[in-house]
């Protein structure tokens, strides 16, 4: 799966291509150097709002296989807590 980056003009003037590029992956659409909108095909949008989906699926994104990430692993520990005398 390929990620396609077009600019609005050229969008404009190739929506065929842009759309036959969205069955490859998604196609990001920037105006003035910045991406504004991303075409998908009708499936992968269907795939990312089906519900019942894992939170995996849901944040993966094409192209993210090759992205090393290994969180630090969180160490929580009890902590003692100097509580004031309140009895009367």
């Amino acid at each position: 799966m390929g990620i396609t980056t077009v600019t609005s003009r050229e969008f404009n003037q190739y929506a065929g291509e842009a759309k036959k590029a969205a069955n490859n992956g998604p196609v990001f659409i920037t105006d003035r150097g910045k991406p504004s909108h991303v075409l998908l095909s009708f499936e992968e949008y269907q795939r990312l709002t089906r519900s019942g989906r894992s939170i995996a699926e849901a944040l993966a994104m094409p192209g993210v296989e090759d992205v090393e990430f290994e969180p630090p692993k969180a160490s929580i520990t009890a902590a003692e807590v100097d509580l004031p005398d309140v009895r009367a």
